[in-house]
């Protein structure tokens, strides 16, 4: 059995009493103080995250564009220099290899960023995709990623920088200088609340970690562990690999069609998601709200009326809404709002309705 592999703050998660759990190959922190402060942290003032796990993997050259239009389902060579955009991998069959996000940092350069658990896989499916003039380098093991999310976040990057952080647009980037050191600053995050995700090389990472927490404690910024993460991005109905998507479903399926541009197509996958478009899917993933005491986990059964129609993908307790909720795949017939269905729980029919998702943004519910 392989040995767990740590990121470079690893040390620190220890220090501060994180309970650390295997995951996606590495030791990670599950949470510090407990999922729910943590959560609601994030929503109310600012929380900090490592994610040092995820992969970057960079294209550079005079092919880098054309290689890159050929395997993601969104254009990526028109978008502007300090751009991110997100968009999916997809294999021949049109089914997900893993969904990334792309940013592009100059002329002729450009990174994915790519999910923990999939670095090799992706790094291997884009090494055989490329197209002439393209250079390719898996920088994962040298860079750290840390996540600063949450209302706070932009007022304390502000008060490190040398610039303003909080100037740039959702899904934009650019370099500035945080707490002495030059960063990446990306408007980009996964929890459903403003923030930032942060470049930079991984022996800089601990400098940095220690300098936003001590200057994030008056604002209440706090460590966040990977259960706030899941819960958060669960409240946002972002989909998570190897739940919500995977190397068989569509990602039309999981409603992501708004990030598959099939009117260009000429990416892998594109002619296999028109075929199974038009002969229809039978299923697709909606978001659902518990309507009596229980937890929705991942393959629990979906019913109606009896008849098991479906399957959990991710389900938790949302400490934003003070009820449980979840997302799942049904057939298309039983995706309208309010349809009320139920889930199997220990042998137990719970009785639940679809919701409308997300079911928080910005912190707002939107359920309720």
């Amino acid at each position: 059995m392989n040995a767990l592999r740590r990121t470079p703050l690893h040390a620190r998660h220890a220090e501060a009493g994180a309970r650390l759990v295997p995951f996606a190959g590495f030791e990670m922190p599950v949470q510090y103080s407990g999922i729910v402060a943590e959560h609601r942290a994030v929503r109310s003032a600012a929380g900090l995250f490592d994610v040092s796990h995820m992969g970057q993997l960079h294209l550079s050259g005079s092919g880098a564009g054309a290689s890159l239009d050929r395997l993601v389902t969104c254009r990526t060579s028109r978008f502007a220099f300090g751009q991110v955009r997100y968009g999916l991998l997809c294999n021949d069959e049109g089914g997900v290899v893993d969904d990334v996000t792309v940013y592009r940092s100059g002329e002729e350069s450009f990174f994915l960023c790519v999910n923990a658990a999939n670095i090799e896989k992706d790094a291997d499916w884009v090494r055989s995709h490329l197209s002439p003039g393209t250079d390719f380098e898996d920088r994962s093991d040298a860079t750290a990623l840390l996540a600063l999310q949450g209302p706070a976040s932009a007022a304390l990057l502000g008060s490190l920088s040398d610039a303003h952080p909080g100037e740039l647009g959702r899904f934009r980037f650019a370099e500035f200088l945080v707490a002495g050191q030059r960063v990446l600053v990306s408007r980009t995050g996964y929890t459903g609340s403003d923030g930032f995700e942060l470049y930079l090389p991984a022996t800089r990472a601990p400098t940095l970690w220690d300098a936003l927490l001590d200057a994030g404690e008056s604002l209440g910024v706090v460590p966040v562990g990977l259960g706030a993460r899941d819960t958060l991005r669960l409240e946002a109905a972002l989909p998570l690999y190897g739940h919500e998507l995977d190397d068989t479903g569509s990602p039309l399926e999981a409603g992501l069609g708004r990030f598959v541009d099939l009117d260009r197509g000429g990416f892998v996958g594109a002619e296999a998601i028109v075929r199974r478009r038009a002969a229809g899917h039978d299923r697709q993933l909606v978001g659902f709200v518990l309507d009596e005491r229980g937890v929705a986990r991942a393959e629990y059964p979906i019913c109606h009326e009896g008849s098991d129609i479906g399957r959990v993908t991710s389900g938790a307790p949302s400490p934003s809404l003070g009820k449980s909720i979840g997302l799942g795949y049904v057939p298309p017939a039983f995706a309208p709002l309010e349809t009320p269905l139920t889930v199997e729980i220990r042998g137990r029919q719970i009785a639940a309705h679809i919701a409308k998702t997300p079911f928080v943004s910005k912190g707002s519910a939107n359920v309720g």
